[in-house]
């Protein structure tokens, strides 16, 4: 299993380091950065106008008394309408993570229970990148599609006995919304 996932990182990453310009690009989103959730992006050019993107980030910790604990990956197939990196784009991504919160998002409170779960799904994104100079660029993207989500539910934040188990559900909406800082090499 390991060498599955350590053959394409290692193929990745010397791809990256024998880049010439305008071919590889390191980034972070600010969204994620402004929840203290570590995350870091590469992209690579494929062809002239397609690229393929791929982003990670984990928070492992508390913020504020709420458990918002969460890993994800998003790869991302990008067709650029002019020049890679610069311009309109359209993406097609996938997304899976885990993740173990209490945190009721939509109004910054904590619930009375928590959930620990995964989730899968695709979607479809628009996005924008400006110059920001001769090397760095700021990326505005929106995404749409589908996650499949189970989870268990827990009676409470920090401890509780488990009262649900394997719960699904499925999820229409936004599976994307990055505002990225982007080092173009």
């Amino acid at each position: 299993m390991k060498l599955k996932f350590l053959i394409p990182c290692v193929a990745f990453l010397m791809a990256a380091f024998s880049a010439n310009a305008q071919n590889f690009a390191l980034k972070t989103n600010l969204f994620y950065d402004a929840t203290a959730t570590v995350n870091l992006g590469a992209e690579i050019g494929l062809a002239p106008r397609w690229t393929l993107d791929i982003s990670g980030n984990y928070n492992g910790w508390k913020v504020k008394d709420h458990i918002w604990k969460h890993a994800m990956v998003q790869p991302e197939a990008r067709y650029w309408f002019c020049d890679r990196f610069q311009g309109h784009f359209l993406g097609f991504h996938a997304i899976g993570g885990i993740y173990n919160t209490s945190l009721n998002v939509l109004v910054d409170k904590p619930r009375d229970e928590r959930y620990q779960g995964w989730g899968a799904g695709a979607g479809v994104a628009y996005g924008y990148a400006v110059a920001l100079g001769k090397h760095f660029n700021l990326e505005f993207e929106l995404g749409l599609g589908y996650i499949y989500t189970e989870y268990d539910l827990y009676e409470c934040e920090g401890c509780g006995r488990k009262v649900k188990e394997d719960v699904p559900y499925h999820y229409i909406g936004a599976t994307k919304g990055a505002i990225n800082l982007v080092y173009v090499f």
